[in-house]
């Protein structure tokens, strides 16, 4: 044994976090009972695992429970678990930095409110250091299931931005968490207040939550909680705030699920499900790699914590339990990839996760609505990625469009196709960076004119989307910033509309004065009020996609727009009359360049863009001078 006694400092990020804490960020200090619970739950539930491969692990003590103390004349309680433990180094690593929780960016989403702060905690999987809430000094003191006696350490911190470790003696197996409780923190020293809490917050831990008060004069600690996992129970018996409190155990997260599905499954194959949408999403949602998935049992023996093959990748969100009949007990991550069992149990949960959004976008369209502004884009990447439910993840689909009127994605494709005009066999959609540049679009003109829907797709992902989708209810998807736009006359027919030869020259004249800066100069049908546009030819990369794909530094082959004209707006008739051919191509350009920045593109050359806006200005000022100057001559 080593009993040498080392300081050491806490990672920046925690000593801001412990400070964050110990100034009672929560609004309900008794969270941090649950939190210490369920971690202990998770090292019997980790033992329990290992001693599958390796049994000499569990020795003589093969009866994993969790343990509290209280001692209301010292002002102490304990939380103690004889499950796996921490060695020295797990010990510094677990609980001297928060490497894997995200810490930084937690700190960095910090408002000032403190009940916005608070609520952000609970997603960045702290629970361990809500101890320092109500404790002034919180001892640890822990064995590694397999390591000697001498090979125990304890661990020692007020908050501060330190905190002491040192080895000792320590018969038992697992971990104990001793807390000085503050003086405004007495009432977690009464028997009957820790009572409450635990069967208010933990009486789903399977295994047996006991108490033992010095004030008692009993020896034996009595279980307070059933110690029945919950999924076992039947849907009947488990009440909506059991299920809520599960679910903060299970994915450390403060505030209450949105919704939930615990399903049993039989016949063929037998498992046990349940599932649970998060309230909010994580601050890691959209970091692909991040661990995620369901925890695994097989036959109520914990496996393993993340289990992602049981869920596509963009169904990431979700928290839950599966509890396998089938599934041998020695089942690996590699065993799970070649499982014909796991494929038709994750065909199966994909559908229930899917049916449980379905049932609540019909039945409660406000919460809906919140769980869309969450995970709505995820769930966007699940059109691309999973062919099999696209028709299904179609009617989740909400975006905004011109019928909204605003930046709300609320309007599903059902309700699109239930507007479509007579004869419209299509549904138009426009991609932009941002609402506001696809609101104003001038591709959108014609079509607002007609009555006719467009969605506005602003989202990064909403170009993959695009090609993903296609079509729904047999409606072709159509960009209307894209090729030819055929658009339903008033009468329900297509129209087109002719070229005159007086138009064609100036089609010519303009595409010579453009040369390669554009693929062709055409007479657009998409334009009211504008004298022109850009769009992307049919086979071109569409231009968000080239923007973002550019920005990563990628290679993206060259392509060049299409310059849609106004024929009938007056700036198109006046650049027909102009008969100066310098002057021409300047005005050409001009009209280019503000196409091309009425779609969010950036222009190749700016600075050149300025001098021909100059040059323009400078003419219309000398224009105005000798009208002025030949206007007080005929006075005079």
């Amino acid at each position: 044994m080593s009993d040498k006694r080392e300081t050491l400092g806490f990672q920046t990020e925690v000593r801001q976090l412990l400070q964050l804490m110990i100034h009672s960020m929560y609004s309900n200090k008794e969270i941090f009972l649950r939190e210490l619970i369920s971690n202990a739950s998770d090292a019997a539930d980790k033992l329990r695992f290992e001693a599958l491969a390796a049994p000499e692990l569990l020795s003589d003590d093969t009866e994993l429970g969790i343990r509290i103390e209280i001692d209301k004349d010292k002002g102490l309680l304990s939380v103690s678990d004889n499950g796996t433990g921490m060695s020295r180094d797990e010990l510094i690593d677990n609980l001297g930095t928060i490497a894997k929780s995200g810490t930084a960016e937690f700190l960095q989403q910090m408002t000032g409110d403190k009940k916005h702060d608070s609520n952000l905690i609970g997603k960045f999987g702290v629970g361990f250091y809500s101890a320092f809430i109500v404790a002034d000094k919180v001892v640890v003191e822990t064995r590694r299931a397999g390591l000697a006696a001498d090979e125990a350490v304890r661990w020692e911190s007020d908050g501060q931005g330190e905190f002491s470790i040192e080895g000792i003696e320590r018969e038992e197996r697992g971990t104990r968490v001793t807390l000085h409780l503050k003086t405004d923190a007495s009432e977690f020293s009464e028997p009957f207040r820790i009572e409450s809490l635990i069967r208010k917050y933990s009486d789903h831990i399977e295994f047996p939550v006991s108490l033992l008060a010095s004030e008692s004069g009993d020896d034996e600690a009595k279980v307070i909680n059933s110690a029945t996992a919950l999924w076992t129970r039947s849907r009947s018996d488990v009440s909506d705030d059991e299920y809520k409190e599960f679910y903060k155990h299970l994915s450390h997260d403060f505030a209450d699920p949105l919704l939930w599905s615990h399903n049993r499954v039989e016949g063929k194959r037998e498992y046990t499900s349940l599932l649970f949408i998060p309230g909010s999403a994580p601050f890691d949602l959209w970091n692909r790699d991040t661990p995620r998935g369901l925890k695994l049992y097989v036959q109520r023996v914990f496996i393993m914590d993340d289990a992602e093959q049981f869920l596509p990748l963009y169904l990431r969100f979700v928290k839950g339990v599966v509890d396998s009949s089938d599934l041998p007990l020695n089942i690996s991550r590699e065993m799970l990839q070649q499982s014909p069992d796991l494929i038709a149990m994750r065909s199966a949960l994909t559908r229930r996760v899917l049916d449980m959004l379905q049932k609540i976008a019909i039945s409660d369209k406000d919460n809906f609505q919140k769980f869309w502004g969450e995970f709505g884009q995820v769930l966007k990447e699940g059109v691309v990625e999973d062919h099999a439910n696209k028709d299904k993840l179609a009617k989740l689909l909400r975006f905004a469009t011109t019928h909204s009127g605003t930046d709300s994605q609320d309007q599903s494709l059902a309700d699109v196709v239930g507007r479509a005009r007579k004869g419209q066999d299509q549904i138009y959609y426009i991609l932009a960076d941002n609402y506001a540049t696809a609101a104003a679009s001038p591709h959108l003109e014609q079509l607002k004119k007609r009555g006719i829907e467009v969605l506005l797709l602003t989202d990064r992902i909403d170009a993959w989307l695009a090609d993903g989708l296609v079509e729904y209810d047999g409606k072709a998807l159509v960009d209307v910033a894209r090729g030819a736009l055929d658009l339903p006359d008033d009468d329900g027919t297509d129209a087109q509309d002719a070229v005159s030869e007086e138009h064609d020259r100036l089609l010519q004249k303009i595409q010579g004065a453009l040369g390669d800066r554009v693929a062709a100069v055409k007479v657009s049908r998409r334009l009211v009020d504008s004298p022109a546009c850009v769009v992307a030819g049919d086979d071109d990369l569409n231009p968000q996609i080239r923007r973002m794909l550019e920005a990563s530094g990628q290679t993206v082959p060259d392509s060049k727009p299409i310059l849609e004209i106004n024929v009938d707006h007056p700036l198109v008739a006046s650049l027909s009359a102009e008969s100066d051919d310098g002057r021409f191509g300047e005005l050409s350009s001009i009209i280019l360049d503000h196409a091309m920045l009425a779609e969010g593109a950036q222009l190749a050359n700016p600075a050149e863009y300025v001098q021909r806006i100059n040059k323009l200005l400078l003419g219309i000022e000398r224009g105005a001078d000798k009208s002025e100057q030949g206007s007080a001559e005929n006075r005079s």
